[in-house]
C-alpha cells in the first residue's frame, strides 16, 4: 500500500519577510527578500528628510510585504569598535524598530558600499553618478548576508 504525503506530513517551508536598511545621513537603501529567503534584492533608496516621513516611507513597503523584522546593517570600525557613524545608525534603526513595532537585527556592514561601489564598476557605471543605486545593492548585500547566516544557523524562525 502506497502512502501519500500531504503537507502535514512535511513542515512546509516558513515564509519570511524581511527588510534590509542600508542607513545614512542622507539616503537609507532599503532591499528585500523573496518569500522563501533566499534572495535579497534593492527595492528603494529613500531620501531622508524628517524621522517621521522616514518612517512612514518605510512603514509602507513594511505593509506591502508583509515584513516580518528589520535587518539593519551597521558600519563597525576596521578595528570593531563602534565608532560615531555606527552609534548614529543604531540610534535611528531603534527608533524606527520601535516605531514599527518590529524586531531589529544587525549585521556588521564595513564593506558592503565598497562592494556595491565595485558592482557599479563592473557594470560600467559611475559609483558618484549612482549614490541610491549604491545604497540599494549596499542593503541587498546586507540583507544577503543575514539570509545567509540565518539559513546555515536556522536561528530564526518566524511564527514558530
Amino acid at each position: 500500500m502506497e502512502s501519500k504525503e500531504t503537507a502535514t506530513d512535511n513542515q512546509p517551508p516558513k515564509f519570511i519577510s524581511a527588510l534590509g536598511l542600508d542607513i545614512g545621513r542622507k539616503r537609507i537603501g532599503v532591499a528585500g527578500c523573496d518569500r522563501t529567503g533566499l534572495i535579497a534584492t534593492g527595492l528603494v533608496t529613500i531620501e531622508r528628510t524628517s524621522f517621521v516621513e522616514d518612517v512612514e516611507k518605510i512603514r509602507q513597503l513594511i505593509q506591502e510585504r508583509e515584513v516580518q523584522i528589520l535587518v539593519a546593517g551597521l558600519p563597525y570600525s576596521m578595528d570593531g569598535s563602534l565608532g560615531f557613524q555606527a552609534r548614529q545608525v543604531q540610534k535611528f534603526a531603534k527608533r524606527l524598530a520601535k516605531a514599527l513595532q518590529l524586531p531589529l537585527e544587525y549585521v556588521d556592514e564595513r564593506l558592503t558600499s565598497f562592494q556595491a561601489e565595485q558592482m557599479l564598476i563592473a557594470e560600467n557605471r559611475s559609483p558618484s553618478r549612482h549614490k541610491g543605486l549604491i545604497d540599494r545593492k549596499a542593503a541587498s548585500l546586507i540583507l544577503q548576508q543575514w539570509l545567509d547566516s540565518r539559513r546555515n544557523s536556522k536561528v530564526y524562525t518566524p511564527n514558530g
